[in-house]
């Protein structure tokens, strides 16, 4: 499609901001809010059952946690995270929830609206990110009050409702339509643009700095500076690798179906919260580009409903011993599809997710379980049948996808064809930075490698979340390790914590040079 006159988005906007959000799910929201003037402080009407910390928190009650020294905050405390501003802010909202208890947050807000940071946020489509492209009628494997941001109550905004007594978990509809309505009852809507991709994001070097501001000189590629400048040092310009450098950001606002608007902004610092489903995980097989081959599970939801598939037709493959393969599982067995199920793991495998969640609380993924250990494929065939339309294949691993719709498995020494009707792909996701030098690969803890959430995330400070490669961008979420919103809000406080006290700093500086002056 092509590109029409180059605009700012939207044009109200400077064309310098303090801070650009990439991505508007749960991590952008919850950024935004922050940034937009909310506080938090210590309730002094509650009690953390923590007494180190609640000791540590009573020191400063009257100061903002944003305000706080979050290493101190953070010291000792354990969870279900890797960084601990992460474990901090999750226990301060939902105290000792890994125990099972749900105790009320230990924290107030407030609004002082002269806190506020302008800033952006980026988004494809309207404010909740990835939870609007999911599975609607699916249940959420976190409990609902825990993918609720802070300020709002999940259940005063989604009616309080309840399934059962054990389970209080939300449908991806649900949760979706809760992050879109907190974005307006909390007065964010100015700081959103929507349908909006980024397709590049560079730091300008000296000398580009100002020529791209008076005159917006760009490339044929739509890049600041030389076309062929590699990297952020070429053709001899030095580039500005510390903090004050600006960023530009370009890419297009989709404003009808069919008319991209370019933008170009440009910002002292950029939030990349893009989560990590944009790029799936592929096998790298022979035939893995055939027609039948799928990497979405709502690909299977539009074959079923397009009566594309039904019980007559031949199985569906389905690779993967997750929870999106089991998802896959379960939308075929409830159509009376026949499933064919291949996994790496032995079922015995400690690693598999089932062995971690419990049963009271997950018990549809402990059925797949128990089918993918009773439904076991032999070389006599199936061992048992209490689920005659299924079959699992621990242990083996997909060779290739042949054009008349056969694939060849490998296990137990020997190799398997079997006819289908369509093959899911559901081994994981990655994220695609691809609006950055050399897909952002350099920004992780091991730079040889591709940026992978659990393989190689992105190497930030613990306490600011401040990439420790590039002075300026800031990561959050998936992107450092945090897949569940429990913790991804713990990168909204150590971004907000950060950029608070340096634009604080700055404004005492600026305000004792006038001094010295007059």
């Amino acid at each position: 499609m092509p590109l029409l006159e180059e605009t700012t988005v939207p044009q109200e906007h400077p064309l310098t901001l303090p801070v650009v959000i990439i991505g508007n799910g749960p991590s952008g929201i919850c950024l935004s809010y922050l940034l937009s003037g909310y506080k938090p402080y210590l309730d002094t009407t509650t009690v953390h059952p923590n007494p180190v910390l609640f000791r540590k928190l009573q020191e400063t009650k009257h100061v903002p946690i944003t305000e706080q020294d979050l290493e101190y905050l953070s010291e000792g405390l354990e969870g279900r995270s890797r960084n601990p501003v992460a474990v901090l802010f999750d226990t301060l909202l939902h105290p000792n929830a890994d125990f099972g208890y749900e105790f009320p947050p230990v924290l107030k807000w407030r609004r002082d609206k002269q806190q506020h940071i302008p800033h952006m946020v980026l988004g494809k489509a309207t404010p909740g990110g990835a939870w609007h492209a999911m599975e609607g009628s699916m249940l959420t494997i976190s409990l609902g009050i825990w993918m609720e941001l802070p300020g709002v109550n999940y259940r005063d905004l989604t009616g309080g409702k309840h399934r059962d007594v054990t389970s209080d978990r939300a449908t991806p509809e649900e949760i979706s339509t809760y992050y879109r309505d907190y974005v307006k009852l909390k007065g964010l809507q100015k700081n959103f643009v929507d349908n909006t991709y980024v397709t590049s994001v560079q730091k300008l070097c000296r000398g580009q700095e100002v020529e791209a501001l008076e005159n917006g000189k760009t490339d044929q590629d739509g890049r600041v500076g030389d076309g062929d400048n590699e990297g952020f040092g070429g053709n001899g310009k030095e580039c500005v690798n510390n903090a004050g450098a600006l960023w530009e950001i370009r890419g297009y606002q989709q404003v009808q179906s069919d008319t991209h608007v370019p933008f170009c902004l440009f910002a002292e610092n950029v939030v990349l919260a893009t989560g990590a489903s944009d790029s799936p995980v592929r096998l790298g097989v022979e035939g893995e580009d055939l027609p039948f081959v799928f990497h979405s599970i709502s690909e299977l939801g539009l074959a079923v409903s397009q009566k594309r598939l039904d019980m007559n037709s031949d199985p569906v493959l389905i690779i993967g011993a997750g929870l999106s393969a089991a998802d896959a599982v379960l939308c075929a067995r409830n159509s009376n599809i026949k499933v064919l199920h291949v996994f790496r793991k032995s079922v015995d495998n400690p690693d598999l997710i089932f062995k971690q969640l419990p049963k009271t609380l997950y018990p549809e993924y402990h059925k797949v379980y128990n089918m993918m250990c009773s439904q076991t494929y032999t070389n006599e065939g199936v061992s048992v049948r209490p689920f005659p339309d299924y079959t699992s294949f621990p242990e083996h691993c997909l060779v290739s996808f042949q054009s008349d719709r056969k694939c060849l498995l490998q296990g137990d020494n020997s190799l398997k064809a079997f006819k289908i009707s369509l093959a899911l792909v559901l081994i994981g996701t990655n994220p695609n930075l691809f609006f950055l030098k050399g897909q952002g690969q350099y920004l992780g803890k091991d730079p040889t490698r591709p940026i992978s959430c659990k393989q190689n995330p992105i190497d930030i400070d613990p306490y600011t979340y401040e990439c420790t490669k590039e002075p300026g961008l800031f990561a959050m979420g998936p992107l450092v390790g945090d897949n569940f919103v429990r913790f991804l809000k713990g990168g909204a406080l150590g971004i907000a914590s950060c950029l608070l006290k340096r634009f604080k700093k700055r404004e005492k500086l600026i305000s004792n040079g006038r001094n010295n002056i007059i």
